[in-house]
């Protein structure tokens, strides 16, 4: 319970059974979805794509499960990069000194960039989300046999796992693949449809591949006003591994998660942001708010009776959600200030 006449959510109780009852609601919509299927109207390789994409998000749902506790860090790249390379030798040193903090790794689970990461990590703390393809992409010795890899069919289904499964991307030198990776964190992140994490992309010591893909990014989508200044704080173009593993970690030393209440956007705090903390935050993002204040608040009901998250304190404030650029600013000055 927070003191300080911060506002209050409902009743733990009521909470509780409200969750149960919405489960039960999702389950029976899932059943009534597919009711309506008629074989004389839908074509059979139709409904092959989507009974396989339900089975393989189901698979890798349970695979993922019993990990869902654990910080991740999801690792693009190029299967084609040599181990002799600068840039396998970044993603292999980036996977261990990960894992130095307690984060599992996931990958594409092929060979290059993706080896690279989880021979870093080590076996037992890799998890692997494999493509079908007719060639490159065999899974590689760190992970194959693995009871946390997964090989799917679809792309589609394979990228919303990569990124719904993970608390932080990067993305080193790498082919469409990598670049369309990069392209689709950035575009869920600017639109909010994916909560804050950190993305950084990676360049060997000395390379341009991340720097000329800035510049084209600031010449041709800045400049035009295809996007805005604060959309590059989204992410952070590095070609030093430890400042990698600073960004990744600092971006959770006090912040820990956002979602949405009836209230507004509520932040999940390590810490407790003091009187003049807040008065300051008032001050400095009142441009993100659509109404009120950022306020202290107690735990929703969905989180009253969850003892793990006994300890975290709630910001809870009107976002307008338009300009995440600025939120990630908001969640770097907490990171930085509060204590």
């Amino acid at each position: 319970m927070i003191d300080n006449g911060v506002n209050s959510f409902a009743s733990a109780d009521d909470g509780e059974e409200s969750t149960r009852e919405e489960l039960r609601g999702l389950i029976e919509r899932l059943r009534q979805a597919s009711e309506p299927l008629d074989t004389r109207r839908i074509a059979e390789h139709d409904l092959k794509l989507l009974s396989r994409a339900i089975r393989e998000l189901r698979r890798a749902f349970t695979v993922f499960e019993p990990y869902r506790s654990q910080r991740k860090v999801t690792i693009f790249g190029s299967a084609r990069t040599p181990r002799d390379t600068p840039e396998y030798m970044q993603a292999e040193a980036l996977g261990r000194k990960l894992v130095e903090h307690g984060w599992y790794v996931v990958t594409g689970a092929a060979t290059g960039i993706m080896e690279a990461g989880h021979r870093g990590a080590g076996r037992d703390h890799s998890m692997g989300l494999n493509i079908m393809l007719p060639f490159e992409q065999e899974s590689n010795e760190i992970i194959r046999g693995d009871a946390k890899l997964v090989t799917m069919k679809y792309f589609f289904t394979r990228k919303l796992m990569f990124v719904k499964e993970c608390d932080a991307v990067v993305c080193l030198p790498g082919g469409f693949g990598t670049l369309d990776e990069a392209f689709e964190v950035l575009t869920l992140m600017q639109t909010g449809k994916r909560e804050l994490m950190p993305l950084v992309l990676l360049d060997a010591p000395g390379g341009t591949y991340w720097r000329d893909w800035l510049s084209f990014v600031k010449r041709n989508l800045l400049d035009r006003g295809m996007i805005s200044l604060d959309d590059l704080s989204l992410m952070l173009v590095t070609d030093d591994v430890d400042a990698t593993v600073a960004d990744v970690v600092q971006f959770y030393r006090v912040f820990q998660s956002m979602q949405y209440v009836p209230e507004g956007l509520m932040f999940q705090l390590r810490s407790v942001p003091s009187a003049q903390q807040l008065a300051t935050m008032n001050r400095a993002f009142a441009d993100i708010l659509t109404d009120g204040k950022f306020e202290l608040h107690d735990p929703p009901p969905s989180e009253a009776a969850d003892t793990s998250l006994a300890s975290f304190t709630r910001l809870v404030f009107q976002f307008n959600r338009r300009n995440h650029g600025r939120l990630r600013k908001l969640v770097d000055w907490i990171n930085a200030e509060v204590r």
